[in-house]
C-alpha cells in the first residue's frame, strides 16, 4: 500500500517526541492514537478504492478522524 496521508507524525511534526512519550506513558492517549490510526487507514483505503464504502460512511469516518485529531491536539497541548 502507498503512503498513508494524515499520520500523526505528519499532522503534528513538531510534537513527534511528545507523541511517542505519551503513547508509552499514557494508556488513554495510546488508545486514542491507535483509534485515530485505525480510522485514518480506513479513510485512506476508501479514498484509494481498496475498500470502497458509501459516501455517508466515508464522511462519518472523516468526522470521527477529525474529532480524534482534536482530542489528540488537546492532549498534546496539555502535556509537559
Amino acid at each position: 500500500m502507498s503512503h498513508t496521508p494524515h499520520e500523526l507524525t505528519a499532522e503534528f511534526p513538531d510534537d513527534t517526541e511528545k507523541l511517542h512519550r505519551l503513547k508509552i506513558s499514557d494508556a488513554h492517549f495510546a488508545r486514542i492514537a491507535e483509534e485515530y490510526h485505525e480510522v485514518n487507514r480506513a479513510v485512506h483505503r476508501a479514498e484509494s478504492n481498496v475498500e470502497p464504502m458509501t459516501e455517508a460512511t466515508e464522511t462519518e469516518l472523516r468526522r470521527k478522524r477529525m474529532a480524534l485529531k482534536d482530542e489528540i491536539a488537546r492532549m498534546l497541548r496539555a502535556a509537559p
